[in-house]
């Protein structure tokens, strides 16, 4: 088996220590600009501030095995891994936004750092793949974003990279373990689509490579199975046990009907996602610019190496595959490259050495973050923020009752702590002849609706793009 660590001779101390240095506050940088903005910035709706919400009642309702969106609504759309972190973290740190998003962010942080072990040289600084890894766009924004996706790519690069590891020489035993572990914290993260992203690349590498009848006989099925088992099931079997009807919407609908029936009407959380054919590749040449030209630079310059060297083929086969999967679906985000963004930084990597301007494309990845503090710091994206979530229009409503006409947003639920409450009209109405002041949160398009009696008894406060905030000050 050829190995990726190649040449294990140092450079000269000073000039080693020099660059590791270097690398390594850059990375420390970076980091801290993340940790910053996932302090500061609001809850987005739709996406993260859900997620978010969900996590919350998790937390507040000591219930985790059914996933809720809202006090006794099931949310059946996703297994709970993210989740049980996000409410963990909650649990330890308090409600905020820099909690909820810590577990995605230590994820993202130890991730980088494994992968360290994987530069093609001890010659290279210790840092190098991290570095790579997160100056992608894709990457670092997910660095600091409540969603499942990034427990769907550690789970996908568990498996992996312990594949690989377990086939080499005198290799552990607790890496084909690994393998299996994998594959259940898959299945608890995002579902059986953890085996779609992952067996097919690697029966094509081992078919590719000779090493197929040697995988099969080496691993221990009974054991790795019973592991696998332990970790995933129990939860499928108690989620369908308290809410009925999980299983069927989960791996039918949102295994197969999301991505192979364009027509599926049967999502009840979502919102629609139809996108152009072939989409997915728009957003992962989008999305890891400026590393997406060199890495084209660097297969056509080392183009012979994907016949020959059998981790460049290992590394191709897995950052390839799951965008060749997605390319036929409409119904899908960005998010979706996630699980090629390790590969194709490991890439990267592996080929360092015949880079030209390295350091043109590390500053130019370092500044993106940099662009976004100074845009965050000259307010030009504050109108943005405060157009897609309700935490600046429920900043004053504290102590008083709140409510919401028509629809209630996740990021609304998230920040009055599950207490905003969804009304109708006819409630709104019943409410102003009352004596308990209120606010109330009313979307644009339906305060036209409201007649000029209800329309004069309100005191527009806050107001976004989407909606404002009312209060009633209560009849004396």
């Amino acid at each position: 088996m050829v190995r990726f660590n190649q040449d294990l001779s140092p450079l000269p101390l000073t000039r080693s220590l020099s660059l590791n240095t270097r690398y390594l506050l850059l990375l420390i940088g970076l980091l801290v600009i993340r940790a910053f903005f996932n302090a500061a910035l609001p809850l987005m709706d739709q996406t993260e501030a859900r997620y978010a919400e969900i996590a919350r009642l998790m937390e507040e309702t000591a219930n985790w095995v059914v996933l809720q969106i809202d006090y006794g609504l099931p949310f059946w759309a996703k297994p709970p891994l993210s989740t049980w972190a996000a409410a963990l973290s909650l649990s330890f740190f308090g409600v905020s936004e820099f909690s909820v998003r810590l577990p995605f962010f230590l994820v993202c942080i130890g991730l980088a750092l494994w992968m360290s072990r994987y530069r093609a040289s001890k010659e290279h600084p210790y840092t190098l793949p991290g570095l790579i890894l997160i100056s992608i766009p894709e990457y670092y924004l997910h660095a600091g974003v409540v969603s499942t996706d990034v427990f769907l790519m550690l789970s996908v690069v568990i498996v992996m990279l312990s594949f690989w590891e377990a086939l080499q020489d005198r290799a552990k035993t607790y890496w084909v373990y690994l393998f299996f572990l994998g594959m259940g914290l898959g299945v608890l993260a995002k579902g059986p689509i953890i085996g779609i992203l992952t067996l097919p690349p690697i029966l094509f590498w081992s078919l590719r490579t000779g090493a197929f009848w040697n995988a099969l006989k080496s691993a221990p099925w009974l054991l790795g199975t019973l592991l696998f088992l332990i970790v995933c099931i129990p939860w499928y079997i108690l989620a369908e046990l308290r809410s009925p009807g999980f299983l069927d919407y989960f791996i039918v609908g949102e295994h197969f009907n999301r991505y192979l029936n364009s027509e599926w009407k049967g999502d009840k959380y979502g919102f629609p996602k139809q996108q152009p054919f072939g989409i997915i590749w728009g957003f992962f040449a989008a999305f890891t610019l400026p590393w997406m030209i060199a890495a084209i630079r660097l297969a056509f310059r080392n183009k012979k190496s994907f016949k020959t060297d059998p981790w460049v083929l290992f590394l191709t086969g897995w950052m390839l595959w799951p965008l060749l999967f997605f390319s036929s679906s409409k119904s899908l985000i960005h998010p979706y490259i996630l699980p090629s963004i390790i590969p194709f930084a490991l890439l990267i990597t592996h080929w360092w050495d015949s880079l030209k301007s390295q350091n043109t494309y590390l500053t130019i990845g370092s500044l993106i973050p940099l662009l976004l503090v100074g845009i965050y710091s000259s307010g030009l994206a504050e109108k943005t923020l405060r157009d897609n979530t309700d935490k600046y229009l429920i900043e004053e409503s504290q102590g008083v009752s709140i409510f919401s006409l028509q629809h209630k947003s996740y990021s609304s639920q998230f920040y009055t702590a599950g207490k905003i409450k969804q009304i109708s009209t006819l409630v709104l109405k019943k409410g102003l002849g009352g004596s308990d002041p209120f606010w109330v949160l009313i979307r644009k398009k339906d305060y036209p609706k409201l007649s000029g009696e209800v329309q004069s008894r309100l005191k527009k406060g806050k107001e976004n793009k989407k909606k404002a905030a009312y209060y009633f000050k209560g009849k004396e």
